[in-house]
């Protein structure tokens, strides 16, 4: 279903908000060789398009979270002295009750997790990158993550500029695909269920020919000890325990696996490929070093 079907709805206060309508979203064709949005490879699951300036979110109803994003990072045009006004919104074009809203974050540990990041699409004209940044502020691109700021997880959020940074000889263009992992046993909070964890997948030019790499964030429960019994333990009303963020390097088809999302050729392009040794297969990621960026 795509967004422009369903009617605008007032904002929480009552006001009217930016309708959104004008939103071109996500280019499959940026790069060159097409990198499509990724979408379930069930047709049983129902999802809304939602486009944005430079991004697209593909929206779980169901779960009132996104099953999947995608960004346009044009990396010559970042204009990355836009700032941060933390101020979300509901996206006008559903109905708020299939939003994860503020209800969901108030007065807990739990952080409203960018899913395309602030930055990536903040490019181009300055009222482009201004409108790009407010579009990253509705809670359709917002998930629920541990506020524990520790080594993985900045690991995670510097993901782009490493990977930037790599491409500076391609252009500086990337394409990203991110989202939460939705599994049915995600422990139940405030009318949602918390993905316990999250993936990333990137596309660029290396050599003249499409490459990609896969990445998790896994903030689940601490993996030394029984997760079930750890979720099981939660204190009432309170946010599902949540451990450390890890980081991982993966076979993107071990993410289409994981996610049933579809991602076209991109498992066939993965820079690192799952014929890895088995216990190389997930890549513990300590710094940007231990990436794979060549196959």
């Amino acid at each position: 279903m795509n967004a422009s079907d369903l009617p605008p709805s007032p904002g929480e206060d009552g006001a009217l908000r930016d309708p959104l309508t004008d939103r071109t979203g996500y280019d499959e064709g940026f790069l060159g060789p097409v990198v499509p949005l990724p979408v379930p490879a069930r047709e049983a699951v129902e999802t809304v398009i939602l486009p944005y300036t430079h991004f697209t979110v593909v929206f779980r109803p169901d779960r009132r979270l996104a099953a999947a994003t995608a960004v346009c990072i044009e990396g010559r045009e970042l204009q990355e002295d836009v700032a941060r006004d933390d101020v979300w919104l509901f996206d006008p074009r559903l109905p708020e009750e299939q939003q994860a809203g503020n209800a969901v974050y108030r007065n807990n540990s739990l952080d409203r997790g960018h899913l395309v990041r602030r930055l990536d699409p903040v490019w181009g004209p300055m009222a482009t990158a201004l409108r790009a940044n407010a579009d990253t502020f509705h809670y359709t691109n917002a998930a629920p993550q541990a506020d524990v700021f520790n080594q993985g997880k900045q690991l995670w959020q510097g993901l782009e500029n490493h990977l930037l940074d790599h491409a500076a000889s391609f252009d500086r263009k990337l394409t990203v695909l991110t989202g939460p992992v939705l599994q049915d046993s995600d422990p139940p909070y405030r009318g949602i269920q918390v993905p316990l964890r999250f993936w990333k997948v990137a596309a660029f030019v290396q050599d003249g020919a499409l490459a990609a790499a896969a990445y998790v964030l896994d903030q689940s429960p601490d993996l030394s000890r029984d997760a079930e019994r750890a979720l099981a333990g939660a204190t009432a009303g309170a946010p599902p325990p949540l451990g450390p963020f890890r980081t991982y390097q993966v076979p993107v088809s071990d993410v289409a696996e994981i996610t049933e999302l579809e991602f076209g050729a991109l498992p066939d392009v993965d820079v690192m490929p799952p014929a890895r040794a088995p216990e190389e297969r997930w890549r513990r990621l300590e710094s940007y070093e231990d990436m794979v960026l060549h196959a």
